[in-house]
């Protein structure tokens, strides 16, 4: 195992920059693999040691505002955007001015009754206000994850006095520092429906339709899949994979609150390219790292589980692509 002394492994993690152009204060990574790294500490504190517009993307899932506390820690309703707010300062500074921040917030419900929180709208608003000075984004996006593997909740509501649907929709705001930022979604087509495949084949007619769509012969061109929709459908069924079994067989606690690693990867595709920059600042089990390892971008993740980030680990085992080399003594 090669060692790597701090100022040299975040040369390589920042786009190998040249050493003087960077001011980096960080600790040694718990964990590092060719493309990235993963720290022990509170991201207020480790993110400071970022460089302006270093970044290209970062990808999170922060502690959701629940009714239910979690061992992870989450802040209630009505605090959580005076929590964020010191985040949302940091993740402005230290993107690229074509970067994007993608936060993946699941929503809420208030206390004792069936109805919903607004506190995710109320951060939406926050960051996108045309008055603010100091973390002014723009959304350029909401996407929508469908998780149809997810149980019927909340329970008092659904199951048992069958007063509402099951809660299966979480909400995605893409943010960017500009109105423009970095995309191209010719990354993450997907394949053709049967029906569009027989319009390539067979062709159709043109014209105005009667919703007053002008419908062109340009459509039947290939373009080697369909554009996707800002709602995401991605089962989250991994009860037996390699980080759950790897963590039971280590008696390690998993992080309880996991998004599959095809969720991250898809908005690194598009809003990233290789080579660029990832940051997780909130990286639990580290599914944003192990997806922007899949597809060659460089990433960190800080956690301040110590448990959390030693699970995480098992999620670059050799049965999962990279193998991590630690640079402390767990």
């Amino acid at each position: 195992m090669v060692i790597i002394d701090n100022r040299q492994q975040l040369s390589c993690a920042l786009n190998e920059r040249p050493l003087e152009e960077i001011e980096l204060d960080l600790p040694q990574p718990v964990y590092k693999t060719e493309l990235g790294s993963a720290y022990l500490g509170d991201a207020l504190e480790l993110i400071k040691n970022i460089p302006d517009g270093a970044i290209n993307l970062i990808m999170t899932s922060p502690p959701f505002a629940l009714t239910k506390k979690k061992a992870y820690g989450n802040e209630e309703a009505s605090k959580y955007v005076n929590w964020f707010k010191p985040f949302a300062r940091e993740f402005w500074r230290v993107l690229a001015n074509d970067g994007s921040l993608v936060i993946h917030i699941g929503g809420s419900w208030e206390k004792g009754q069936p109805t919903r929180s607004l506190y995710h709208f109320e951060l939406l608003f926050e960051l996108c206000r045309p008055e603010q000075e100091k973390y002014k984004f723009y959304l350029a996006q909401d996407f929508y994850w469908f998780n149809p593997a997810k149980l019927p909740s909340p329970a008092e509501w659904v199951t048992i006095r069958r007063m509402r649907a099951k809660d299966a929709v979480d909400p995605i705001w893409w943010l960017s520092k500009s109105p423009f930022p970095k995309a191209d979604n010719r990354r993450v087509l997907a394949p053709y429906s049967k029906a569009m495949l027989q319009l390539l084949r067979q062709g159709y007619n043109a014209g105005l339709r009667p919703s007053g769509h002008n419908i062109s012969l340009k459509f039947q061109k290939d373009h080697g899949g369909a554009i996707p929709p800002n709602l995401l459908a991605i089962s989250n069924t991994d009860s037996n994979g390699d980080y759950l079994t790897a963590c039971r067989n280590s008696n390690i606690e998993p992080h309880p609150a996991r998004y599959p690693i095809a969720l991250p990867e898809f908005f690194i595709k598009f809003l990233t390219e290789e080579g660029d920059i990832i940051l997780d600042p909130f990286g639990g089990s580290n599914s944003t790292g192990r997806a922007a390892e899949n597809v060659k971008r460089r990433w960190l993740s800080f956690e301040k589980d110590q448990s959390y980030l030693d699970g995480s680990k098992f999620r670059f085992e050799p049965s999962n692509g990279s193998k991590p080399s630690a640079n402390q003594t767990q």
